[in-house]
């Protein structure tokens, strides 16, 4: 039988490259719910090529549009967000694919684990904001979590080759972003514009961002102790520039297992989709001769201070993980618009940290107002 899909997000990257796998094996799936904040046309265009059953425009204002466009399909167009919690959540979803972007994915992820929906999560904010509120509502639930990022989806199969045999650590891989080889000096001149050239990943504007201000390792590392139960010293991060190893898992008579790829985010979403089966998604193979080798380095957490701020968050636990996240999607928003620099960004997340009325063990309600706050006192030092 199809399994039938749910996609938050679906005109993002993640989104697009999701539908991209469905289109290969519409034998294989069935997608009954797209969802958009506001990309109207690229939403209508999607919704009439796959015949979803559901339709949500997050941007209730431009409901009309979409409406007005789809009137003559098969699909009921919903608007705002909280339509879209209730049907992430509604029966005949098998697998809600979570590519929303920024905490904006957290209610709808937390609706779809409530209803024991399998999630096959890329929206890394959720687990970095409320990682405790969410894996509790997944197990109280039965609801099922699998990464798509690819880091963690790397360690997700790794851990499968590895049957019983406990965990030493794991080996996070990053790329070093498009400032690597930069002088410091250099990099605090860098322009949104230059921060968006990725050496190797086709990615939307935010996560680019935090992937040249290693921000996004430093979610990862985050997201990775609540997907895997591991403290902050068996996480470690190790630049990898070439992306053919997309993270490590190592065992404690020193054995490493490492999963290879090409770049290609296809893969694990894929595999999530798929679960426990692979699926021919195109992919070109790898050529090893070709190759050549691969090398690595430590990251220079002075040149790229968000990742050990990342570290910090999580050290401290609570809710300083949540007011990172928000005082990083202001700065990162800021950022390309051009109204702050490179290194603003670490410095907001470090006085957000430093400011922070903190909670040893929020609630979902601590979450949602720690964000709120924080993102506020963000945009104060900003202005």
């Amino acid at each position: 039988m199809k399994r039938k899909i749910a996609i938050l997000g679906s005109t993002g990257s993640i989104g697009t490259q999701t539908l991209d796998v469905i289109r290969r094996h519409r034998d294989r799936f069935e997608v009954v719910l797209l969802s958009a904040r506001n990309s109207t046309d690229l939403l209508i265009r999607q919704a009439l090529e796959f015949d979803a059953a559901h339709v949500v425009i997050c941007d209730e204002s431009r409901y009309p549009a979409v409406a007005d466009a789809l009137q003559h399909s098969g699909s009921k167009v919903w608007a705002g967000v909280d339509s879209l919690c209730e049907l992430a959540g509604m029966d005949g979803v098998d697998i809600v694919v979570g590519a929303m972007v920024g905490f904006s994915g957290l209610r709808p992820t937390l609706a779809a684990l409530r209803a024991g929906k399998v999630v096959a999560l890329a929206n890394k904010e959720t687990l970095v904001a409320a990682g405790s509120v969410v894996t509790r509502t997944a197990r109280e639930n039965g609801g099922v979590i699998l990464p798509v990022d690819s880091e963690h989806s790397a360690i997700f199969q790794c851990l499968l080759a590895a049957g019983d045999n406990p965990v030493e650590r794991i080996h996070l891989t990053a790329s070093g972003g498009p400032f690597r080889t930069w002088e410091r000096k250099r990099i605090a001149a860098a322009t949104a514009a230059q921060a968006l050239k990725h050496p190797n990943w086709d990615m939307g504007a935010k996560v680019t961002i935090d992937s040249a201000t290693m921000m996004n390792k430093g979610f990862e590392v985050i997201e990775a102790k609540w997907l895997f139960d591991l403290d902050p010293e068996r996480i470690n991060v190790v630049v990898h520039p070439e992306s053919v190893i997309h993270s490590m898992v190592e065992f404690q008579d020193g054995a490493v297992i490492a999963q290879l790829a090409r770049p290609d985010m296809r893969e694990p979403i894929a595999f999530a989709l798929a679960f426990p089966e692979r699926l021919d998604i195109g992919a070109r193979r790898l050529d090893f001769a070709a190759l050549g080798g691969l090398s690595f380095e430590a990251p220079d957490r002075n040149r790229f201070p968000c990742l050990e701020l990342a570290y910090e968050a999580l050290r401290r636990g609570g809710n300083a993980p949540c007011a990172l996240n928000a005082a990083n999607e202001v700065a990162v928003a800021a950022y390309l618009k051009d109204l702050i620099s490179f290194y603003d960004i670490a410095k907001i997340g470090e006085r957000a940290l430093a400011g922070l009325d903190f909670v040893a063990n929020p609630s979902l309600d601590d979450i949602f107002a720690t964000n709120r706050a924080t993102a506020e006192i963000a945009h104060g030092y900003i202005d």
